[in-house]
This record gives C-alpha cells, sequence and structure tokens, in this order.
C-alpha cells in the first residue's frame, strides 16, 4: 500500500488504483479497443497539482502518461501513471488581439461554441470533443489547414510542467527548441498545462454535407477530384465512403445503408461556394444535402462524428495524387467490413514550410486517406484489419509511406510521422529535457 499511499499524499486530485470504484471506468482511452494496464489514475485539480504528481514520480522512478480526453491513446502504458486534466478546463477568450488561452481539459468544442460569436474560430478538427492541447502537440490538421496551416503553427505560448517537477512558461523567445518540439512533436518533452494560440477571421462560413447512395461513388469521386484540382486555399472538400451498421439508434435514412458523401466549408460568402462546388449539383439522387452558412460553434456537425467512446480501428496514410489508379482502388467494391473510407484534400498552407514552424513541418502530399473500422469483437477486428491492409497494399505506388502525426494508429511509431532529421532533433530534445523518461506520450520518439 506504500505506492497508494504515497501518491495520495503527493496530490490533492483523486487518486485511482487497481480494486477501486471507478479504476476501470477511468483507466479506459476513447479507443475501447484499446487496453490501459496502468498502475494508477490520477485526475489533477490544477496546474501546480500536475507539478505536485510529476515531482513525485520523479522521485519515484515512475512514468506519467497524459491523456487529456483519451484520443489517440495506443496501450503502451504499462505501470504508467495516468493522468487525466479535464478538471484544468480554463479557457479565456480575447477578441481584440484574436487569441485564446486554454487549460489541458478544454475540448475544441468549447473553443468554437466561445469564438462563434465574434467571427473567429480556431483551427479545429472534424470532432467537438477532442482536447485542444492533444491535438495540438500532435500538429493538428484542421478544417481550415489550407488556409492557415496545422494548428500547432498558430500557438504562441504553452505552459508546461518540466521533467523536474517545476513549472515554465515557454515561448519561441524563452525557449526555442522545447517550444519547437511541442508543436507537433507530441507531448514527450514536458507536461502541457495550457495553451495560448491564434484565432482566424471567420466572418462568413459556409459548410455541410451532401449524401447520395454508394451507387453514386464514381460520379461523386470525379466531382471531387475536379473540385480539389482547383480548389482555393479557403476551400476544403473530403470524400467519404460510408457504410452504416444497422444499429436501432441510427435513422432509417441510414441504418444499414452504404453511401457516399462530400463534406465542406468554406472561409467565405454563400455564392462563391455554391459557384465552386457546382459540379456536385450535377449529380443525381442525391439523399441529403444540408450545405449553407454555418456558425463556427457547428463546425463538429458536418461530419456528426460519434461523441461517445467505442472500439475501432483505425488507419491513415497520405496520398502522393488521387489520380485514375487509386480512384479505381477506391471504387473497387463494398468497403465492408470498415465503416469509413475518408480521402481528405490537403495542399494550400499544409504543403508551404512555415515561418518559425514547429516539428509539425509541411506536407507535400495533396491527399490523405483514412479508414475506420468497428472492432466490437476480435473475429471482427481480425476481419477490419485485412481489408484495411489490403486498400492499403493496392494504393502502395501512390502512398509516400509519412503519415501526419495525428494520422498515426496503435502500433505504429513516432518515426512514421517525421522525415528522419526531425525525428533525430527531437531525440535530441527527449534525452536533453527527460533523461530519466517521466514522460510518455502515446507515441515516444525514443521507441
Amino acid at each position: 500500500m506504500t505506492f497508494e499511499n504515497d501518491l495520495r499524499r503527493a496530490v490533492q486530485g483523486r487518486v485511482l488504483v487497481a480494486g477501486d470504484e471507478g479504476f476501470e471506468q477511468a483507466r479506459r482511452p476513447w479507443n475501447l479497443a484499446v487496453d490501459q494496464p496502468v498502475r494508477a489514475v490520477v485526475e489533477a485539480v490544477d496546474a501546480d497539482d500536475v507539478a505536485s504528481l510529476v515531482g513525485y514520480a520523479r522521485l519515484a522512478g515512475l512514468t506519467v502518461s497524459t491523456q487529456p480526453s483519451g484520443h489517440g491513446a495506443t496501450g503502451d502504458v504499462e505501470d504508467v501513471i495516468l493522468l487525466r486534466t479535464g478538471r484544468l478546463d480554463g479557457l479565456e477568450l480575447r477578441p481584440e488581439s484574436r487569441t485564446a488561452r486554454v487549460g489541458a481539459g478544454v475540448k475544441w468544442g468549447e473553443v468554437l461554441t466561445a469564438a462563434s460569436p465574434h467571427g473567429l474560430t480556431g483551427l479545429a478538427g472534424s470532432s467537438p470533443v477532442v482536447s485542444v492541447v492533444g491535438y495540438t502537440l500532435g500538429g493538428g490538421l484542421s478544417w481550415f489547414s489550407r488556409r492557415h496551416g496545422f494548428a500547432a503553427d498558430s500557438v504562441r505560448a504553452f505552459d508546461v510542467v518540466d521533467a523536474d517537477g517545476s513549472r515554465a512558461r515557454v515561448t519561441a523567445d524563452s525557449d526555442a527548441e522545447l517550444f519547437w518540439a511541442l508543436r507537433g512533436g507530441g507531448g514527450d518533452f514536458a507536461l502541457v498545462t495550457a495553451v495560448e494560440f491564434d484565432l482566424h477571421p471567420a466572418p462568413h462560413l459556409y459548410g455541410g454535407r451532401m449524401m447520395w447512395p454508394a451507387e453514386r461513388a464514381p460520379e461523386v469521386l470525379a466531382a471531387f477530384r475536379e473540385i480539389t484540382a482547383e480548389a482555393p486555399e479557403e476551400l476544403t472538400a473530403w470524400f467519404d465512403l460510408l457504410n452504416f451498421p444497422p444499429l436501432p439508434q441510427l435513422p432509417d435514412l441510414l441504418r444499414g445503408r452504404a453511401v457516399v458523401t462530400v463534406d465542406v466549408t468554406f472561409l467565405g460568402e454563400t455564392g462563391e461556394a455554391q459557384t465552386l462546388l457546382r459540379p456536385l449539383d450535377k449529380i443525381d439522387g442525391v439523399i441529403m444535402d444540408n450545405r449553407g452558412s454555418l456558425p463556427v460553434a457547428d463546425l463538429g456537425d458536418i461530419c456528426a462524428e460519434p461523441t461517445d467512446p467505442g472500439p475501432a480501428l483505425f488507419r491513415g496514410e497520405l496520398l502522393t495524387d488521387l489520380d485514375d489508379e487509386v480512384a479505381a482502388v477506391l471504387l473497387a467494391g463494398p468497403i465492408d467490413p470498415l465503416v469509413s473510407v475518408q480521402v481528405r484534400h490537403l495542399g494550400g498552407a499544409l504543403a508551404r514550410p512555415a515561418q518559425g514552424g514547429g516539428a509539425c513541418g509541411h506536407v507535400a502530399e495533396p491527399y490523405s486517406i483514412s479508414m475506420i473500422g468497428v472492432s466490437a469483437t476480435p473475429e471482427l477486428g481480425d476481419a477490419v484489419r485485412a481489408r484495411q491492409d489490403e486498400i492499403a497494399r493496392a494504393l502502395v505506388p501512390h502512398t509516400s509511406g509519412r503519415k501526419p502525426h495525428t494520422f498515426l494508429g496503435a502500433g505504429e511509431r513516432a518515426a512514421a510521422a517525421f522525415p528522419g532529421d526531425v525525428l533525430a532533433r527531437l531525440c535530441d530534445v527527449k534525452r536533453a529535457r527527460d533523461p530519466h523518461g517521466v514522460f510518455r506520450s502515446n507515441y515516444p520518439v525514443l521507441d
């Protein structure tokens, strides 16, 4: 009992270990297909409590892994202390300077709701329940990254706890090397308790989803290719083959149905967006079209991703092109047992090195592909992996082998997200800032 007692004395927040009521729930990640065999869970009450925990772990020779919302978990957390930062929920919006400062427990939906009335937006992704800090540490691939780059490159400052348990504010001026590493290199170098970042103008936002039966996929993909070939940076479009399971909670329109969708956002006026997206309007058989003027606060409604945890298997790749051969692979047949095969248009600001940019770097590849399947049983999980592998093999001539940090899946390594020189630099930062391995991110750079 010495460990539990010492840990409870070291921190103010709730401490849970195996056998405690609530431990099993507290240790679960967002992806319920991933097991987390942690030694304890700590729910910190504030940044000082985080510092106390890290100081204790450093002296005790233990490791801390932080998961604000549990997204991106890999299960590589055996015998570690899992830190939950949900109570670090401060959110300060500064419309006059177009900046925000948020604690490590704040989710993107909260930021968008606060920023929306001011005609501003953060560089959020598709889900409103992903934590700002965790997303940003991995670079952060946003709806608006074609216009403004990775979310990490909009960061002005991090509040951190270092490996000795000391608190610090990290900026480009105060600690250039750590500031670089935290912007896209993951959470391996310091424990971030808050982040300050730029907001971007969004006085007019158009967005939404069009949906057709799966039989229309060839026409929809052709229109998607046409639109994205010349799209301005303000326009983002994602093509998705969806296979909805026969779940009773789904509407009749979707239950057990295979469909094809195009999801879009446009930072501009409705009329200009409609002109740019005209090729989609020529496709018959539309099931749903909810595109229109959209408040920033409703950005998460476009993809309508699940907001509750569930078991899933993810695989992502970067596509070097979207030519006829790639199209043939995507259209080769039903995606069963996958539930989604999504192609995102990248390019724009993502393809240009940001001035003074972080470890996320830039992405030369013009498209990404992600494949998701539900793994409710071992047998279904095996079938999902086999289908993902089959599609990935067919696309090998058109994939680069690299992937964004936030596209890494369980069992993959940080090396897949970085060029060799960037990975080497990150390893140097890790050795210098955390030589005793107090911190373990979802994807450690030293592995």
